[in-house]
């Protein structure tokens, strides 16, 4: 114990350096401001500005690449918020939107961002302290444990399916289907790839949602530009959180922070789970169920938090 907290005095000595801690700065502003950008999520992102570190030195470069990851995994939030085109989070675009089109883009924002600070700190913390159980655990990860895992984010997924049950399955299983495509992990045959080269990677869950959600509005907007009164929805009230949004938000931070790192810390494991299972468990704990659908701040704060939390 007395060598591991050594090492930790000794690896922050190192990352709070004024030159580490600029490239750590750096890399955030950077990936927030490519993964703003609809269908570019974090590991892409990172890919983009791989040539930027190759000067740097090796600590420098690792700390500006978590600075670009973190940074992209909040990014996403902006136009998930103000434009209703998902990024990592999906959950997020079921009440960010609708808050922003009430006048409340402020405060949305704000509890994504400050949601995202925490949970990420937290989940950061965590992983340094409980390393050595956390890969335990992973290795003992097998089938079986995998199947209830996908088990349990269906179930997780039909109680937010919204009013129609029988639409919410039949967009479950289609989307099991299109999940399907690609080559199988275990026998390494080609699925419903239909002889297309590109499809044997699978589908891409940002891709796919940003397919469905941006262009299908992109779109319609085209189409239906010549009947339809321009509008700008105008920000009411203060852009800071209220007491309110603050006393309703930080406790939805730390529950999807203990969601978003379980799952993040497995093999495979990623944010699509824990960000629905925590609107999921906000909606139901949430005393205000009335607003959820019309732009409750539980449901950003919330799946903002779990999925930097994930990152981990």
């Amino acid at each position: 114990m007395t060598e591991t907290l050594s090492a930790l005095i000794s690896g922050f000595s190192v990352a709070l350096q004024p030159t580490n801690l600029l490239w750590g700065f750096v890399g955030v502003t950077l990936g927030t401001a490519i993964g703003v950008l609809p269908g570019v999520g974090p590991a892409l992102t990172v890919a983009m500005l791989l040539p930027l570190t190759v000067k740097l030195d090796p600590t420098g470069a690792l700390i500006m690449f978590a600075g670009i990851y973190y940074g992209a995994m909040y990014g996403g939030s902006t136009t998930t918020i103000l434009l209703n085109t998902p990024g990592e989070s999906i959950a997020t675009a079921l009440e960010g939107n609708k808050m922003a089109r009430r006048g409340r883009a402020g405060p949305a924002l704000a509890t994504a961002a400050i949601g995202s600070f925490v949970a990420g700190t937290i989940a950061t913390l965590l992983l340094t302290v409980l390393a050595p159980i956390v890969v335990e655990v992973a290795l003992k990860f097998g089938p079986a444990e995998y199947f209830a895992l996908m088990v349990f984010a269906f179930v997780t997924v039909a109680a937010v399916l919204g009013s129609s049950t029988v639409r919410g399955l039949t967009m479950l299983f289609l989307g099991l289907l299109l999940g399907l495509v690609g080559i199988d992990d275990q026998t390494g045959q080609m699925r419903f790839s239909f002889g297309v080269p590109e499809l044997l990677d699978g589908i891409d869950v940002v891709v796919l949602a940003v397919g469905l959600f941006a262009v299908g509005e992109g779109l319609y907007m085209a189409s239906y530009q010549s009947r339809q009164e321009e509008k700008v929805e105008q920000v009411r009230g203060s852009l800071l959180m209220s007491k309110d949004d603050w006393r309703r938000s930080w406790p939805a931070w730390l529950r999807a922070t203990f969601i978003g790192f379980p799952f993040g810390t497995i093999p495979a494991g990623g944010a699509e789970i824990p960000t629905f299972l925590s609107y999921a468990l906000e909606k139901k704990l949430s005393k205000h169920t009335e607003e959820f659908g019309k732009g409750a701040i539980e449901g950003v704060a919330g799946p903002e938090a779990a999925n930097n939390a994930s990152s981990a």
